[in-house]
């Protein structure tokens, strides 16, 4: 397991807005790149994330990052994970590398379960629903 070096309150974009904290057991890149604080990716891990299933996913953020597991909104196949605040780079880093990427239009961060898609014009959660991973678990 990884961890985060640094704790920051996030807010959730869920129903209720529940308020969370990151954790310090968020994995976390290993290495930095030499000129800057920012983490190094392994990008071969990250595109063999990409290509994970949705179970094995919520999986992998179940046991690698909790935290991150418990924001997990599952649209269609994708997994989504919105924040009300930019995160640091730790956060980021460990999203990155799991496979997630940044939707500038949706302000959130999305994985696409090995479901690669050019995107669309109207929200996803109308067409094939969604639910939050950790709510689907404890029900």
């Amino acid at each position: 397991m990884f961890h985060v070096e640094q704790y920051q309150t996030i807010t959730v974009m869920k129903k209720s807005a529940v308020s969370s904290e990151a954790s310090a057991s968020l994995p976390q890149p290993v290495s930095r790149t030499p000129q800057s604080n920012r983490p190094r990716l392994d990008f071969a891990k990250r595109t063999a994330n990409r290509q994970l299933s949705t179970r094995d996913l919520l999986a992998l953020l179940r046991s690698e990052a909790p935290k991150l597991y418990d924001l997990a909104q599952v649209v269609g196949r994708w997994v989504w994970i919105q924040f009300s605040e930019k995160q640091p780079p730790q956060v980021t880093a460990v999203l990155a590398q799991l496979g997630f990427h940044w939707n500038t239009k949706r302000q959130l961060w999305q994985h696409p379960c090995g479901v690669l898609s050019d995107g669309s014009p109207d929200d996803p959660r109308d067409k094939y629903g969604s639910f939050f991973a950790a709510d689907q678990q404890a029900a």
